[in-house]
């Protein structure tokens, strides 16, 4: 792997910094490769537009911002208005899609479609659509080890919450290599 590029996009509230965060630290703490994350929001907390850009690589990172992602995982349909057009045609568009519908700007791109939030909602938390989210890119990507992943996502969660948030990484996971293994 050289450098791989990741943006996270959607609105306050939906946990898409802390999704940022977690990948970082499994892929820099618990894989061993080098890894940048930088964040961004608006002056809302909740409900306004945010995003997490997570850069890996193998090699250090001189420059630790997205540029040109290749990897977009997409939690809004503002998030989708805002950072599709444009996107690169042989990147990796991940959608909520519940919550995203896509149009022409989407054709001709990789696109990758998984219900986060109403499994998330399934376990009875709404909240931890992000962790079913990180479990689906765990699963469609070779970015980071299943392991390292479940590491991350247990030291990095509140106290009290680590089984559920561990069911929602299993249940994306298990999404995720169903849709692998369709070869989409």
């Amino acid at each position: 792997m050289s450098r791989t590029e990741i943006r996270l996009s959607g609105f306050g509230g939906q946990g898409i910094i802390k999704t940022g965060y977690i990948i970082g630290e499994a892929v820099a703490i618990h894989d061993g490769k080098n890894a940048t994350f930088t964040q961004s929001y608006g002056p809302e907390s909740r409900g306004g537009a945010c995003a997490a850009q997570v850069v890996i690589s193998d090699e250090p990172i001189s420059y630790p911002h997205v540029i040109d992602p290749t990897i977009l995982v997409v939690m809004s349909q503002g998030a989708y208005n805002k950072y599709v057009p444009g996107f690169r045609k042989d990147g990796l568009l991940i959608i909520d899609e519940d919550l995203v519908e896509t149009d022409e700007a989407a054709e001709g791109l990789r696109v990758l479609s998984v219900p986060a939030t109403r499994l998330a909602e399934e376990l009875g938390r709404k909240v931890v659509a992000n962790v079913v989210m990180l479990g689906f890119l765990t699963a469609v990507t070779d970015l980071v080890s299943v392991e390292a992943m479940r590491k991350a996502v247990l030291s990095s969660v509140p106290r009290g919450t680590e089984e559920l948030n561990l069911k929602a990484f299993e249940r994306g996971y298990e999404y995720g290599q169903q849709v692998a293994a369709k070869g989409v």
